[in-house]
């Protein structure tokens, strides 16, 4: 049986087309000429000033807390549930992860958790939108002018999502995703920081560099000490592509969720959030959550066993960061822990067929229904 995959991008003859121009002839006078587009077309997409494309969704996480002025003894709040890459730049930098529980809706931070662990060492919110899930930004955003605290926002997963007319990403201090191979569009590796502070702009633009300020006129000359997280012009063209696709990358996404969604109506399971006049969830992989709590990760484990034995993938939600050990546990994270447990990333590829869905989801329905 051919493999149903839980992910993989969609490339196309324009992707080849792009790379093998800048892999032929992006040298040179021509070394920036596609990091430059693809900076140009993803600000215009997301409705913000600024862009830097960057080798990593950590990078450029990395460089945004740097340039805001993280330091030993500072605390940046997020979510105990999330991929450990939201919380490491902090660590980078000597900061302390100040991890809190989620919404039971949108499997995003819950803002009266961050504001119950707010204290006077605090320096930063992250709202993670979460497998393309919106935060509760309205609230977030509150809570960030009220105690003068930067929000930022990790949309690493969320391309395509949109809140309140405005895309995820555009809304915080700063904004940064992720275009792994993974996600709903890609370059391979690579990411983006976006924002609208022209200061924050020109302090990260430097970092990216080894430091080396824009406007400096001296060859070589680092003007402070910076990193080395700049995207390659390759990597560029595959972005460029993708973003002049983006409207059917995103509408893609939403067949498959949408598809799901009328296969397992009726059972006894919680998908990713629908959506609202508000709320436009990007879809980047549908996550099915077991509603019975005390069958929930005997019901996980059965299906992911059961898409294994019939060679269809499937991954676990992510695990806390507090179990991890990596990281303190200071606030109660119930619910964190409980959806990690009781839920299942479904395979959710660019390609897989409405045969492959209604398949993944008859292997779901028979695992609620043996619980019964």
């Amino acid at each position: 049986m051919q493999k149903i995959h839980y992910t993989k991008p969609s490339i196309t003859e324009l992707e080849v087309q792009y790379v093998t121009d800048a892999a032929t002839n992006g040298w040179g006078e021509r070394c920036y000429e596609y990091i430059t587009r693809f900076e140009e077309s993803f600000r215009k997409h997301l409705g913000v000033k600024y862009a830097i494309a960057t080798s990593s969704c950590t990078g450029a996480i990395h460089m945004g807390l740097a340039a805001l002025g993280i330091k030993p003894g500072d605390e940046v709040i997020l979510a105990d549930i999330n991929w450990i890459a939201s919380a490491a730049p902090i660590t980078y930098l000597g900061g302390t992860p100040v991890l809190v529980d989620i919404l039971p809706g949108s499997w995003c931070i819950d803002p009266s958790r961050v504001e119950e662990a707010i204290t006077d060492r605090t320096r930063a919110i992250i709202a993670v939108h979460l497998y393309g899930n919106l935060c509760d930004m309205d609230a977030l955003l509150d809570i960030g002018r009220r105690y003068d605290l930067p929000v930022i926002e990790d949309a690493a997963e969320a391309i395509g999502s949109v809140y309140d007319g405005k895309r995820a990403g555009s809304m915080g201090t700063f904004g940064t995703f992720s275009f792994h191979g993974t996600k709903t569009m890609t370059t391979g590796e690579g990411g983006m920081f976006v924002t609208n502070d022209s200061d924050l702009y020109e302090f990260v633009l430097t970092l990216s560099n080894h430091g080396r300020a824009r406007g400096q006129t001296k060859q070589f000359w680092p003007d402070m000490i910076g990193y080395k997280y700049k995207m390659s012009n390759v990597q560029a063209a595959i972005g460029c592509a993708q973003i002049e696709r983006i409207n059917e990358l995103i509408a893609g996404k939403l067949e498959i969720y949408t598809e799901y969604a009328m296969s397992l109506e009726g059972a006894d399971v919680k998908l990713n959030p629908a959506i609202t006049a508000k709320e436009q969830p990007g879809y980047w992989m549908v996550n099915a959550e077991f509603m019975n709590e005390g069958m929930g990760e005997t019901q996980r484990q059965h299906v992911m066993t059961s898409l294994k034995g019939v060679n269809a993938d499937a991954r676990v939600f992510f695990w806390p960061l507090s179990s991890t050990g990596h990281f303190e546990k200071r606030h109660s994270v119930e619910r964190s822990y409980s959806i990690s447990q009781r839920s299942v990333n479904l395979p959710s590829a660019f390609g897989i067929t409405k045969e492959d869905i209604h398949f993944v989801s008859e292997i779901v329905k028979a695992s609620t229904q043996k619980s019964c």
